[in-house]
């Protein structure tokens, strides 16, 4: 019986100097992603391939490069298994690799919106006037002490003990303080940008009109959602969902179980890392993850 496939893809902060090299190198496929990311945004290969990765960090040039990586990846998987997910979701810029692996956003579209998103992203606040901190422990403590506060949020869902908060510098250090106090542990995170909130608002609202512009196909595989962790088959939907990302929270533990519920049996995380497998790990423990990063995973599926 054929696996029950869900393809995954990540977000900011799994992206490598070199990711994808010797995929090109190996696969057709794979070298006509890199080309095509070169003709839409010239000198997004090079960075890739050699950095800096001061240059490449940068969230303007990740969000699109890996995009171009994880696209890479699945499309290389596809061709030389045949095999084909029962359905995709991806981690906040994930989503846009998903749906190019969905065949509803071209991927010379994706490029381009994602490196409009994390330009318009950067400059929605000023440096040092946001920030994110990573809690462990009960999410709903977390949500409680953030509902009683202005200008922090929970931006990321990711584990069930897992969440990121977001918002203004003073929010998050205050937030942070009281969830100490309640005996969950806070951990600064060094970001760029306090994603995922309502500061982000500008960027919603910047993206807006290319977002609607673009030209949304059909679904070949339903994608999960982030803002609403519900399946997405309706191309017509695709646009207001994309906004709502911006300032809303990745709810990635619902996304998983939404996952599991429709009888995944396999999770693929497609591009460089290993971040969702992790948390895959921890929301359905016991469940089968792989990944499809280089070359050598490629030529394991084969075997």
């Amino acid at each position: 019986m054929s696996p029950r496939i869900a393809a995954l893809f990540p977000g900011q902060g799994s992206h490598a100097v070199g990711m994808g090299a010797d995929l090109t190198a190996a696969f057709p496929l794979a070298e006509a992603v890199y080309a095509e990311a070169e003709a839409t945004l010239p000198g997004l290969r090079a960075l890739i391939e050699t950095g800096p990765i001061e240059a490449l960090t940068l969230t303007a040039n990740q969000q699109p490069a890996l995009v171009a990586a994880s696209v890479a990846a699945y499309r290389v998987w596809q061709d030389r298994t045949g095999l084909t997910p029962m359905v995709a979701a991806g981690h906040s810029l994930g989503e846009y690799s998903a749906l190019v692996a969905a065949g509803v956003l071209p991927l010379r579209d994706a490029l381009r919106l994602t490196r409009q998103r994390g330009t318009l992203m950067q400059q929605a606040v000023a440096p040092g006037e946001g920030a994110m901190s990573a809690i462990m422990g009960d999410p709903a403590v977390v949500a409680e002490v953030c509902g009683g506060l202005e200008g922090v949020q929970p931006a990321n869902f990711n584990a069930p003990t897992q969440t990121v908060i977001s918002g203004t510098a003073a929010a998050v250090a205050e937030a942070s303080a009281e969830l100490k106090s309640r005996g969950l542990k806070a951990i600064p995170l060094k970001v760029s940008a306090p994603f995922h909130c309502a500061l982000m608002a500008p960027a919603a609202l910047g993206l807006s009109p290319d977002l609607q512009a673009a030209a949304y196909g059909p679904f070949a595989f339903p994608v999960v959602a982030n803002v609403t962790a519900g399946l997405n088959d309706d191309p017509q939907r695709v646009a207001d969902l994309l906004e709502r990302q911006i300032t809303g929270a990745v709810r990635w533990v619902e996304t998983i179980e939404t996952l599991a519920g429709m009888g995944v049996d396999t999770f693929i995380e497609f591009g460089p890392g290993k971040v969702l497998s992790g948390l895959v790990g921890r929301i359905v423990p016991g469940a089968r993850t792989l990944n499809v990063g280089t070359a050598a995973d490629v030529q394991a599926f084969e075997l």
